[in-house]
């Protein structure tokens, strides 16, 4: 497994741990993690703080050089509040832990020239799938059911 995805999940797996939503992502820049974050609705009352958007969040402002040359890991397809920074900061890359349990903006993604590498990685969809059977209210919530 790629580094930036084990780390992904790590963050995604604290979420858990913390009561929320088990969502990880990492942003990284030539090799190294400039910001990572998990899903932190519950834990914040956020109504933004998914995992993409707390990984943006904690890497700071950054130039728009900086986003165009970073590769966004997350463990799960990106939602369209996620896509939309994704495209704001012209990130050219994204990489998907799954998207068996829930199947988010990647076409629109792609049709705006970013590459989209899913990994259908067991773990990713071990997590969230649990995490769907314990708790289909909140995770309905979080994906505005």
């Amino acid at each position: 497994m790629h580094k930036f995805m084990k780390a992904a999940i790590e963050e995604a797996e604290k979420g858990l741990k913390e009561g929320g939503i088990p969502i990880g992502s990492v942003l990284a820049h030539h090799g190294r993690i400039i910001g990572r974050g998990h899903n932190r609705r519950v834990q914040t009352g956020s109504v933004v703080l998914h995992g993409e958007m707390d990984a943006l969040e904690n890497a700071g402002r950054q130039p728009a050089t900086v986003y165009r040359e970073c590769t966004l890991y997350t463990t799960l397809s990106p939602c369209p509040m996620c896509t939309g920074a994704i495209l704001l900061y012209g990130i050219p890359k994204v990489v998907v832990g799954e998207n068996t349990t829930f199947m988010g903006e990647e076409d629109l993604l792609r049709s705006r020239g970013v590459i989209v590498e899913v990994l259908q990685d067991p773990l990713c969809i071990d997590l969230m799938s649990r995490f769907i059977k314990a708790s289909p209210e909140l995770w309905n919530e979080d994906i505005g059911v």
